[in-house]
């Protein structure tokens, strides 16, 4: 079912959170772009200014290296700025009400955990950009470090310990996805009833193979999205409007 307008779809879906005795949210970059964040694909979108840097290639190359922290530190000013939005702080009140075991999230914002959410409740699929670690010895470096270094050699800087090189705490195209993130999320897709996907594409694999998982095991499927996604035609509801207005009403509920 699509949502005809959004109050028919904000009001359908009131009635499935209050049927719903377990709730999984998995969230991507639309869920934060009213908080300043931009996504990744839109004309706007990080990717069309700069393309990725992929893996290997940030391993092999400290020109690689050195031109991703770069973006890193010139979008510093936009991620310390930015407060959960109305989504952000709707799924942290019916995490608080018991209603939302955890969250799975293809955002590295660390706005869920701002939100209310605590760290282990979390399922950061992409990783985290508000830290650094080492690719070798996995070390976590804070930001400011990294910084310091940067500035101060003109480059960027690998592990004290064992010499690896320093990365934001993300995942990167062609980087193993993390086994324990990945497990923990296809547990909880397995075993809600009702699955929220909220501001996804729906094209990121194999991240976006769980709402597909959560559906063939029972549950109810809402896909909230501006955009059409390849998987709408399997959801019991549709809401395309924004993401903040739809869930602006279970703020605090």
């Amino acid at each position: 079912m699509i949502a005809t307008d959004l109050r028919t779809g904000v009001d359908r879906l009131g009635e499935m959170i209050a049927e719903a005795r377990t709730i999984v949210p998995f969230t991507g970059a639309g869920i934060s772009t009213e908080t300043g964040i931009p996504d990744f694909r839109s004309p706007a979108g990080l990717w069309t200014r700069n393309q990725p840097i992929p893996f290997d290639e940030f391993v092999a190359s400290q020109d690689a290296r050195d031109e991703a922290w770069r973006r890193r530190f010139a979008m510093e000013e936009t991620f310390a700025a930015a407060k959960p939005g109305r989504g952000h702080r709707a799924l942290a009140s019916l995490y608080k009400a018991g209603k939302i075991p955890a969250v799975i999230t293809q955002n590295i914002d660390n706005l869920h955990q701002a939100s209310g959410f605590k760290a282990d409740a979390v399922i950061e699929l992409h990783g985290n950009t508000t830290y650094a670690r080492c690719i070798g010895c996995a070390r976590r470096y804070e930001l400011d470090w990294v910084k310091s270094r940067f500035d101060s050699e003109r480059q960027a800087p690998d592990c004290t310990v064992c010499g690896a090189p320093v990365k934001a705490a993300t995942i990167s195209f062609g980087q193993a996805m993390p086994e324990d993130e990945m497990r923990r999320a296809a547990e909880l897709s397995q075993h809600c009833d009702l699955f929220i996907a909220i501001g996804s594409s729906l094209v990121v694999w194999p991240a976006a193979g769980f709402p597909m998982m959560a559906k063939h095991a029972g549950a109810r499927l809402v896909i909230i999205n501006n955009e059409a996604t390849e998987q709408d035609d399997h959801a019991d509801l549709v809401i395309r409007h924004d993401i903040g207005e739809t869930l602006g009403p279970f703020v605090g509920n």
